[in-house]
């Protein structure tokens, strides 16, 4: 099963954050969103089908994020938990840590926004057409 979404980067995005990766359907960044990796997003966890967001709730599920723009593409994968919400209607939020809000989409993640290719930040920071894909297995 896979869910997908369609957001933006901009100018702001630095993708220096330790833990956590973000997409959110907010149309502005600032300086200090450093785990955002895109913007404008037309869909949060609250859209996702209720099917995928059971089959998250799995703490055996693999969930793969897979970034997307024109020039580059990269994939993180981490677990399901069977405390994923997916109620948020802003922000869908990837952990390397097994904290769970309303906002998380997945726990123990592979690496979090600083463990993104470079390339990838810099067309993000061009403001380049993402597509986000989440996958569930």
């Amino acid at each position: 099963m896979e869910e997908v979404i369609r957001a933006r980067g901009h100018e702001h995005v630095s993708a220096e954050h330790a833990s956590t990766f973000e997409v959110t359907t907010d149309d502005y960044l600032t300086p200090a969103g450093d785990c955002i990796l895109a913007i404008d997003a037309d869909r949060a966890p609250a859209d996702f089908d209720a099917d995928f967001a059971d089959a998250c709730r799995d703490e055996s599920a693999t969930i793969t994020v897979t970034i997307e723009t024109d020039d580059h593409c990269q994939t993180v994968a981490g677990r399901g938990d069977p405390s994923l919400e997916f109620t948020n209607d802003r922000s869908a939020v990837g952990r390397t840590s097994e904290y769970v809000d309303d906002r998380t989409i997945l726990v123990g993640a592979e690496f979090a926004a600083e463990g993104f290719d470079r390339d990838l930040v810099s067309d993000l920071a061009d403001g380049a057409a993402v597509t986000v894909t989440l996958t569930v297995e």
